[in-house]
């Protein structure tokens, strides 16, 4: 057998290697643009198809337009209430068996609730297509009656203690609540928690839910997304089929952007009983996701915190030592943004000590810069980010439902792609000053109970609705009685 020559090796390795860069390249510019066909039936139902026929699997997902920031206050956490019971069963799904016939299928589903959305999303093997959306379709039209009185103080007790094992009993759990009712206005849609209030939730009625279901969880308020290995004309049927009879209802108000400014900084202090050491969040208001500036100010949150070559890395962890990790973000959602820094202290350390050195680190930052390597490596990480989240279909069909519901653009990718590759050294510089540099924010201090004196100076007690879990009372149950569901004619 003859042996290549060393040279000969190389040189061939060498166009190997260039040839995977060329695939790898092409194929990103492919994954650039997500195919799909959309249109809308008689009863104002968004759908969305994209086929992938690398694997024998479908992904569904329904977006409905509707969070936490559609309620009002004294009826708050009735979203994500609404996705408990969303689970719970519909007329002709009694309750678990939504559950056991995706699992016997081989499948799996889920849901989340946000301030702006409420989803719901299976991933299954092709041939269950139709089955699937039958469960579905009956879960969208034919749900509501399925909410009696015993379902309904069921779901509210397992809220309200998800509640206290996520929010009031957990350390730094009562952050965001605090950040929430100072950063916005009263009134404002985000200045409540997805969770809701206690009070809120065990005051909930069958014509609250009933209402709020009116409202908001129509066709006409949905997208619905199908990713995967099928042929068009069969889901076009099955679609048909099933969800042609479901009426529209409720109003579909379109939503504009609500960011806000503060006139002057607020700093507040709550002692923590599950705390061991203090943390400390400082947050400004910025611009709604998918504005100009929200891309600069995702680059601006890496540039300040990500990496040893950090500001805030090299003054807070490697020089002062203060923390072992700082995180800086943007949190930009649909009405408006909230940009972030998050610390939480090394044992012995105060929150006064931390905001000092933080802003000893803008100084740096402000004096020494940034290269615009630095921003390309941050693209290039955006990139590949993008390209990696949509290697999945059900990643492609929960994108494709954001891009819709959000823009009413389901290929807005190629553009959302071009806006990060934009974005300059200049805007990052930019939105700093805008929006951070000396601008009054929220800074928060979450100190171990009895430890006030660890709290960043100047703060007042934050006014947090901490229920007292020795007298935690649920809605009761054992009175009311078995009810059957009602059937649609």
């Amino acid at each position: 057998m003859n042996k290549l020559p060393i040279s000969l090796k190389i040189t061939l390795l060498m166009v190997i290697v260039i040839f995977m860069a060329a695939c790898v390249r092409n194929s990103q510019k492919e994954q650039l643009s997500i195919s799909y066909e959309k249109f809308v039936m008689p009863n104002g139902l968004q759908v969305i198809l994209h086929q992938d026929h690398s694997d024998p699997v479908i992904s569904y997902s329904i977006m409905y337009h509707v969070g936490s920031s559609r309620e009002i206050p004294g009826r708050t956490g009735f979203a994500h209430l609404f996705e408990h019971l969303l689970f719970s069963g519909s007329e002709n799904v009694p309750t678990g068996v939504f559950d056991k016939v995706i699992e016997n299928a081989g499948g799996m589903n889920n849901g989340f609730t946000s301030r702006d959305v409420t989803t719901y999303f299976e991933l299954f093997p092709k041939n269950a297509l139709e089955k699937i959306l039958w469960l579905e379709s009956d879960r969208m039209g034919f749900f509501i009656n399925s909410v009696t009185p015993r379902l309904l103080a069921i779901q509210q007790n397992v809220v309200q203690n998800e509640k206290r094992q996520g929010e009031d009993n957990s350390p730094y759990g009562f952050t965001n609540y605090v950040i929430s009712k100072n950063l916005y206005p009263e009134n404002h849609p985000y200045s409540w928690e997805v969770i809701g209030e206690m009070d809120d939730l065990t005051n909930a009625t069958i014509d609250d839910v009933r209402n709020f279901y009116g409202n908001f969880y129509g066709p006409n308020n949905a997208t619905l997304v199908l990713a995967g290995d099928f042929d068009k004309d069969t889901v076009k049927m099955l679609l048909d089929k099933y969800f042609s009879e479901i009426e529209p209802h409720g109003e579909v108000a379109s939503r504009t952007p609500m960011p806000v400014t503060l006139t002057e900084s607020k700093r507040l202090y709550h002692e923590d009983n599950f705390a061991n050491v203090p943390a400390i969040t400082l947050v400004w208001p910025v611009p709604e996701e998918y504005s100009s500036d929200a891309y600069a100010l995702n680059f601006l949150g890496q540039i300040l915190a990500d990496g040893k070559k950090a500001p805030m890395y090299k003054v807070l962890v490697k020089e002062q030592q203060l923390t072992s990790r700082v995180s800086a973000y943007n949190g930009a959602e649909e009405l408006a943004g909230e940009f972030a820094i998050s610390v939480t202290a090394n044992q012995g350390k105060t929150l006064s000590e931390i905001e000092e050195a933080v802003h000893e680190a803008f100084t740096r930052f402000e004096a020494e810069g940034f290269y615009d390597k630095e921003v390309d490596r941050i693209k290039a990480s955006m990139e590949k980010g993008f390209y990696q989240g949509l290697s999945s279909v059900l990643n492609k069909s929960l994108q494709l439902a954001f891009y819709n519901t959000y823009l009413n653009d389901p290929g807005f990718i190629e553009k959302d792609i071009e806006n990060i590759k934009a974005v300059t050294r200049e805007d990052i510089i930019r939105v700093y000053e805008t929006y951070i540099k000396d601008k009054p924010h929220v800074v928060t201090s979450f100190v171990p109970k009895g430890q006030p004196e660890t709290m960043a100076e100047n703060s007042v007690k934050a006014e947090v609705n901490e229920e007292d879990i020795t007298k935690a009372s649920q809605v009761e149950i054992a009175d009311l009685p078995e009810t059957e569901v009602a059937k649609t004619p």
